[in-house]
């Protein structure tokens, strides 16, 4: 089968998931399109459904095109790998207003999708990898020195035997970092279309027509990624389990833990974590300089809070991936990062606390 007609097998069963589906009430939050997606995202990651479609439907009121391009990266970077075929169904929904509203419109597609999405086991794996290929300390010289290399010497390290994290820096220069740029690569042009005709087999078929149709509309470098990990994990073995959530407070409409850096609430109540009495803030005030405080503290509580998940597909390769993102990638030293961690855990009812005070 064609990339197309996968493709458009997957528009067929969008449909059939749509026309299926119990079209639940559409009812908007009154908070800004930041939180909403923040909110969305977190939401589909704690599996919570309800929380999911009232932001989905904010944004559908708000900022319909912010919704549609999250569903899209959510789908690569939260479910990949644990639910390919939830992954196709929001892809196929991305093939633009015009094909939802044959479906019934805007609002059914988006319910379907947002449902699927919260309902489906969760792969951060695809994450995991492009932080850890971009931020990593161990590969800088490699983010160097690969740039250099032509197209051809790029995809035979694709598909070679090398470390993922190597093989994956030099997928990035090989599809292009110009839709994704990164202060830590070079800018690179590339050629997405040989990059995934060159990682296309016979058991990559379908994972591959997915991948590349989402890299077109989103333009996602987690996209190709899948195809990569998929020719590592299908090698090791699985398991699923529930990741530790910390504790939860609302504040008014919303739960504490989607106000984050990329909100203007969320980041206001970190800065004033930041000048606290906790443990959190008092080591950072120790070993993080004024200006970095505010970001390394955003990054952290991600880690313990904001990107935490349910139904979590477990693999020796993804979780060797978390744990190299969680220790390594923050700029601080490996065991200042977990010190510092730890601390998050406790302090996140303190965190909550101050977002209430706002």
């Amino acid at each position: 089968m064609q990339d197309q007609d996968f493709l458009q097998d997957a528009r067929t069963r969008l449909r059939t998931a749509v026309t299926a589906a119990n079209l639940p009430a559409s009812i908007p939050l009154q908070v800004s399109p930041w939180v909403a997606m923040s909110l969305l995202q977190k939401s589909i990651r704690r599996g919570q459904e309800g929380l999911a479609l009232r932001a989905a439907a904010t944004l559908l009121v708000v900022s319909p095109e912010r919704l549609w391009r999250r569903c899209g990266g959510i789908a690569f970077e939260d479910v990949g790998l644990a639910d390919l075929e939830t992954v196709a169904l929001v892809v196929a929904a991305l093939a633009g207003k015009r094909f939802r509203a044959t479906l019934g419109g805007e609002w059914p597609v988006a319910s379907c999708i947002v449902s699927g999405l919260a309902l489906a086991s969760k792969c951060r794996a695809a994450d995991d990898l492009l932080m850890s290929a971009e931020l990593h300390p161990a590969f800088a010289h490699t983010r160097q020195t690969l740039a250099g290399l032509s197209l051809p010497e790029l995809l035979d390290l694709v598909t070679g035997v090398g470390r993922i994290e190597e093989r994956a820096i030099a997928l990035w220069y090989a599809v292009g970092t110009m839709r994704r740029p990164s202060d830590h690569l070079q800018y690179r042009r590339g050629d997405a279309q040989a990059a995934f005709e060159r990682l296309n087999t016979p058991s990559l078929a379908a994972i591959n027509a997915v991948a590349q149709e989402g890299y077109r509309r989103t333009g996602e470098f987690l996209c190709p990624l899948l195809c990569l990990l998929h020719t590592v994990r299908q090698l090791e073995t699985v398991a699923l389990s529930d990741d530790p959530l910390p504790p939860e407070r609302m504040i008014g409409e919303v739960p504490g833990w989607c106000l984050d850096l990329y909100s203007r609430e969320g980041r206001a109540a970190l800065e004033v974590f930041t000048r606290g009495t906790s443990r959190s803030a008092r080591w950072l005030r120790d070993h993080v300089p004024p200006y970095r405080r505010v970001e390394c503290l955003g990054g952290v509580v991600f880690r313990v809070e904001g990107g935490v998940v349910r139904q979590r597909v477990c693999w020796p390769t993804s979780t060797r991936l978390r744990e190299m993102v969680d220790y390594d990638s923050h700029g601080l030293g490996h065991d200042e990062a977990r010190e510092l961690l730890d601390m998050m855990r406790d302090d996140i009812p303190l965190l909550n606390r101050v977002r209430a005070d706002g």
